[in-house]
């Protein structure tokens, strides 16, 4: 499957959280993934900045994707198992745009870093991990794998 099939997969079976969010796939490789996200009022806190599970969401779908795409070549799975984000700036609107790049990708765990920035400035980083699922696996009572609806 080529990048830019990918991506149009992808974006057309976001689910509901990442429509919610308004996230869009830009890239999605193996080795990265890019995402946006157009922020609204919908995205803020009472300050009127951007909420930090905004940040968070973004990483977690880019680096989990990427972790997936690395998977799927061994007909494994992936689950988030970790997400710790620093937000180094604060923003109140305008299109965030968030850059995954793995650091390990082993047959267990993955561990990805994932930037965060909006135009320019880089707002938050993130690393994030994920535990490779064998292909049966089970996961809240159900085998692993993607539902639709």
């Amino acid at each position: 499957m080529s990048d830019a099939d990918l991506v149009a997969m992808l974006n057309a079976h976001r689910g509901g959280f990442n429509e919610a969010l308004g996230l869009t796939f830009v890239r999605a490789s193996a080795t990265e993934v890019v995402g946006e996200i157009a922020t609204g009022p919908a995205h803020t806190q009472p300050y009127g900045i951007l909420h930090g599970g905004v940040h968070c969401a973004l990483a977690e779908t880019l680096a989990s994707t990427g972790a997936a795409i690395v998977a799927m070549a061994d007909g494994k799975h992936v689950v988030g198992l970790e997400n710790t984000t620093s937000f180094l700036r604060a923003c109140r609107g305008g299109v965030l745009r968030g850059t995954a790049r793995p650091l390990v990708t082993g047959r267990r765990s993955q561990v990805w870093e994932v930037e965060i920035r909006e135009g320019e400035r880089l707002v938050a980083q993130s690393r994030v991990r994920a535990l490779v699922l064998e292909p049966d696996a089970e996961l809240a009572g159900r085998r692993v794998g993607f539902e639709s609806g």
